[in-house]
């Protein structure tokens, strides 16, 4: 079952310890939004995978992130967050993992889930049965003779 959050309220995601972000809900508007930023189309046809990832990452978080708290500059002085600072704090590794697995891929769970369903019972594998089976350790193993 699908479950609709119908708050739509911004929520806070421990990224690391002492380190908190507060984002907007991750919504059909938010990522259609992102994929037209213009660093993400400024992104040239050649990039990796991995580079398509992060200018995708940092532009969703700049359009996502309200408020952060355990976040300073070399000093150790609290800093709001800024497009700038926002682009430094995904450049953190443990970050980056951990805004893609606790806020991107919740919103991506929905297209798994649909991949992951089981076959109808009335739908084209119906009826179908196994044609495998696991040999038993009494039966000897049967190989093609060439003659």
């Amino acid at each position: 079952m699908l479950t609709l959050d119908l708050s739509n309220e911004p929520r806070w995601h421990e990224f690391a310890p002492g380190v908190r972000v507060q984002l907007r809900p991750l919504t059909t508007a938010l990522m259609v939004a992102t994929r037209g930023d213009p660093a993400v189309e400024a992104v040239p046809e050649e990039a990796t995978d991995e580079e398509r990832a992060v200018a995708f990452a940092k532009a969703l978080a700049r359009r996502a992130v309200l408020a952060w708290e355990g976040i300073g500059d070399t000093d150790g002085t609290p800093i709001d967050p800024s497009p700038e600072a926002i682009d430094a704090l995904l450049d953190v590794w443990p970050i980056f993992e951990a805004f893609q697995l606790t806020y991107v891929s919740k919103g991506l769970l929905l297209e798994q889930e649909k991949n992951a369903s089981a076959p109808l019972p009335s739908g084209p594998s119906a009826g179908a049965s196994a044609t495998a089976r696991a040999a038993s350790p009494a039966e000897p193993a049967r190989t093609a003779r060439r003659g």
